[in-house]
């Protein structure tokens, strides 16, 4: 069975659009097979999304494992900050570019497995994790979140309760400065500020 995070050539391609108003600004999403929550925005990324611009953050955004780049996208449209997106899987990055492109919105899309490809500091990193990866790969994602934050700087993630979010809650504290700013449906979004 093929996952999201990984690259499967011998998946058939079956775009599928969607729109959605998000603050009352307008977007539309083309998504496909082997992508992440293909045909609609999921709940657990329009909740993180709700809530990062409830913040109006400014600087440097890396949106981590962007998928069809529903997050970057918006964050840059309504709040005009500088974004780079990245995913391992090249079908996400294809959409990413053409939904960036479809909502006039510039933003660096760049192809990377985790932080492989990435050589810039962020003053925020945002994410809806790969779950499926495995608690041992997504701990290092996000313990190697502090190598590309800036001083200071802050990840953003969304993490279902069911999933292990409490147990992630307590085990990142050793590492960074934890708190989950708001739940709903059983979702939690965690701010993981480095100090």
């Amino acid at each position: 069975m093929s996952h999201y995070f990984e690259n499967d050539d011998s998946l058939k391609s079956e775009i599928k659009d969607f729109e959605i108003n998000i603050f009352d600004n307008h977007f539309i999403f083309s998504t496909d097979n082997g992508v992440f929550s293909k045909g609609e925005l999921d709940y657990g990324t329009e909740l993180l999304i709700k809530n990062i611009l409830n913040l109006n953050l400014s600087g440097k955004v890396l949106d981590l494992g962007c998928g069809y780049g529903p997050i970057g996208i918006v964050l840059k449209k309504i709040l005009n900050v500088d974004v780079t997106m990245c995913d391992i899987n090249k079908r996400a990055i294809h959409l990413s570019k053409m939904n960036a492109k479809k909502n006039h919105v510039l933003v660096n899309v760049i192809e990377s497995d985790g932080y492989e490809n990435i050589d810039d500091h962020f003053n925020y990193i945002v994410s809806n994790p790969p779950i499926r990866i495995g608690k041992k790969n997504l701990y290092k994602l996000l313990i190697d979140s502090k190598d590309y934050l800036s001083d200071n700087g802050e990840m953003f993630i969304v993490v279902r309760k069911e999933q292990g979010a409490l147990s992630l809650i307590k085990d990142m504290s050793v590492y960074y400065s934890v708190k989950t700013i708001d739940k709903s449906k059983g979702f939690l979004i965690i701010s993981l500020k480095k100090c």
